[in-house]
């Protein structure tokens, strides 16, 4: 547990954001500097006094620059045992490096390059850095690893006040070192399966930026949160104001969010309980929202409203009439945020519309499921129309809008959608038929000349006649059960037309 001093430091970092102030606070310290190629130029830059590798390894950089710390005269000084391999040290001609600071090349930044060759990707995979750091984090009795400028402040702060650094801060640092490593080779393995499109049978999942919530499903649970890798989605957006986020929040928000990015067209989705409960489209942003509240005012009451375009000072006035908790956008005016603030305790949240998630997950007991995100998007094309009855041209597009909405709502699921907005919607049945029953009570009277979306075939047709004199005239389903022709024989006799996607949308 004792605070080893540090009299010997070696430098290698790609990304130099305080490279320059912190060897100054060493070589103040009286700590001779070690450093690599493109640190050595920095440090000769701001007249730091230095050694570079090869006076130590009395060897030059070589094979294009693949090859320059891999040396026993570094890696020994890096590795010893002080109390067992002094003597073997100095026969050899090693001397101690107590304190290593790396960083990587940054792959990740490499791969967001539009068209580049694998030559080129492969080359830009550290090897020197991750083995001097992996050295040094497993001999964290003796040395210091630093991986993150953000730690050089408490370094020198402790060579300051205590001239070295004691155990459970060279073991931290090693843990945040191993963390690094890790997280680097899943990154360069990731993009090895990605680039042949073929599949692993290990899956490493990369998670960081440990957010505490303010509670899980309900107040006496403890929750967290973990941003993944590529830094997007809910916990990069921006919070302009309100409470800290809860976790039913966040699975809420998501919900919005991403029913919301199914459209180009100006569009508002409002959620409660992770499912659609108003969603519609329209020419402007304010008439997508008044339309999508409009759908279902009731549920509405304490849910989330997500839209596709910048909030408007009308929308925001809207918004803090009512109560809800969260609202999210790619953009405010100046306006609504004004406005908004007469609701300090709803959160509001910016965010940039970019969908880069391929695949989705979910956790269960002892595992992990994965399966492609349902991207399918409708066209005319797509309909077979199975009854004699014909659906009308509004209908068809009303189908096509409603069909994008169901695919966010929960199985069972049933959507009634009229003039581009949802007016029912039956979400996390256990029976189609009890769906059916939910959309239309939630329909209530606008239910009129409206059209039914089913994200499943019908297996009876007892659903169909419940629809009779309701004043649904046009349904779409997936079509595939075994009693089809009953189903459709159903909507004959009550003249409603029916269209066939061959495609099913469940949710669960």
């Amino acid at each position: 547990m004792k605070i080893i001093p540090i009299k010997r430091a070696l430098l290698s970092v790609s990304n130099k954001e305080g490279l320059i102030e912190f060897a100054q606070g060493l070589t103040e310290l009286g700590i001779d500097i070690i450093s690599t190629g493109g640190t050595s130029l920095c440090l000769t830059a701001a007249h730091i006094p230095h050694q570079k590798v090869e006076s130590i390894t009395e060897f030059p950089e070589m094979l294009d620059g693949r090859v320059k710390t891999l040396h026993p005269r570094l890696h020994g000084g890096i590795l010893g045992r002080r109390d067992q391999h002094a003597e073997e040290a100095q026969k050899h001609g090693i001397k101690w490096i107590d304190l290593v600071v790396v960083n990587f090349y940054p792959f990740a930044e490499v791969l967001k390059k539009e068209s580049i060759a694998w030559d080129e990707v492969i080359e830009q995979i550290d090897v020197g850095g991750p083995t001097m750091v992996r050295a040094a984090a497993k001999n964290f009795n003796w040395v210091t690893v630093v991986t993150d400028q953000a730690d050089y402040k408490n370094i020198l702060s402790a060579l300051q006040n205590q001239q070295g650094t004691d155990f459970a801060m060279r073991k931290k640092l090693a843990q945040k070192a191993f963390a690094l490593t890790s997280q680097y080779d899943a990154m360069i393995h990731r993009y090895f399966v990605e680039h042949e499109q073929g599949e692993s049978d290990k899956l490493t999942l990369e998670f960081s930026n440990q957010f505490e919530l303010r509670y899980g499903e309900n107040p006496h649970q403890k929750a967290l949160a973990y941003q993944a890798a590529n830094k997007t989605g809910l916990l990069s957006a921006k919070q302009h104001q309100g409470k800290p986020l809860s976790y039913n929040n966040l699975l809420d928000a998501d919900a919005a969010w991403t029913c919301v990015r199914e459209f180009s067209s100006p569009a508002c989705v409002i959620v409660k309980h992770a499912n659609p409960c108003g969603a519609a489209i329209a020419d402007s942003i304010d008439a997508a929202y008044k339309k999508a509240y409009e759908a279902d005012p009731v549920s509405a009451f304490g849910g989330i409203i997500a839209l596709n375009r910048p909030c408007t000072g009308e929308i925001a006035q809207a918004i803090t009439e009512i109560f809800m908790e969260v609202v999210l956008a790619p953009s405010y005016s100046d306006e609504a945020l004004a406005i908004l603030q007469a609701k300090p305790n709803l959160r509001v949240l910016e965010i940039a519309i970019e969908i880069n998630e391929s695949w989705e997950m979910k956790f269960i007991t002892g595992g992990l499921l994965m399966q492609e995100r349902d991207t399918q998007v409708l066209t005319l094309a797509d309909l077979q129309v199975v009854t004699e009855c014909k659906p009308h041209e509004e209908d068809l597009q009303a189908m096509l809008f409603a069909w994008q909405v169901l695919k966010h709502v929960k199985s069972n699921g049933i959507l009634i959608a009229k003039e581009s907005r949802t007016v029912g919607v039956g979400a996390g049945q256990v029976s189609r038929i009890d769906a059916v029953d939910l959309a239309i009570r939630k329909a209530g009277t606008h239910i009129q000349d409206a059209v039914l979306a089913s994200d499943a075939f019908f297996p009876f047709r007892d659903s169909i006649d419940r629809l009779a004199e309701t004043g649904v005239r046009a349904i779409i389903q997936p079509g595939g059960s075994m009693r089809d022709e009953e189903v459709i024989a159903a909507c004959n006799q009550h003249g409603i037309a029916m269209v066939f996607t061959g495609k099913r949308c469940f949710k669960h």
